[in-house]
């Protein structure tokens, strides 16, 4: 094949460093409009993001050309940077060093979006750690509780 082509949609999740609930508890969007532009910069398309007070949920297609762990770290560096230069309330923010990272077929798109979008309204009733739980154990991901969190 002459061209190399691909749409790999990656729902990515990560937290504020021990869970700190720095963040607002309504969508930040001038975070997710920050991220964005971090995305487009790695050639990434962000499809949809959310916040909670300790952790975001990105939706975005991945470019053909570019590593999920360069993305990754653009977006957590760049956007962290760019909290503490926002506020001195942010001035001890750090996201946690891991991710998860979980790719979704083109038939999920609009479910992930909706689960995305939904975020306040769970968690009131679901911990961002029972979350994640479930998200590992659906991709079937064997993990180690000890090594999960940070």
């Amino acid at each position: 094949m002459a061209q190399s082509l691909s749409n790999v949609l990656i729902h990515l999740v990560f937290s504020t460093k021990h869970r700190a609930r720095m963040l607002p508890q309504t969508p930040y969007a001038a975070l997710h409009a920050y991220a964005q532009g971090i995305l487009k910069k790695q050639k990434c398309h962000l499809i949809e993001m959310n916040n909670v007070a300790d952790h975001v949920h990105v939706l975005f297609e991945l470019h053909r050309t570019e590593a999920l762990s360069n993305v990754v770290m653009h977006l957590k560096k760049g956007t962290s940077r760019w909290l503490k230069e926002q506020s001195p309330d942010f001035q001890h923010f750090d996201w946690q060093e891991g991710y998860g990272a979980f790719s979704i077929g083109r038939s999920q798109r609009d479910e992930v979006v909706a689960y995305i979008r939904n975020q306040q309204q769970r968690h009131p009733r679901v911990s961002f750690e029972d979350e994640f739980r479930d998200f590992l154990e659906s991709y079937e991901i064997e993990f180690d509780e000890r090594y999960v969190w940070d």
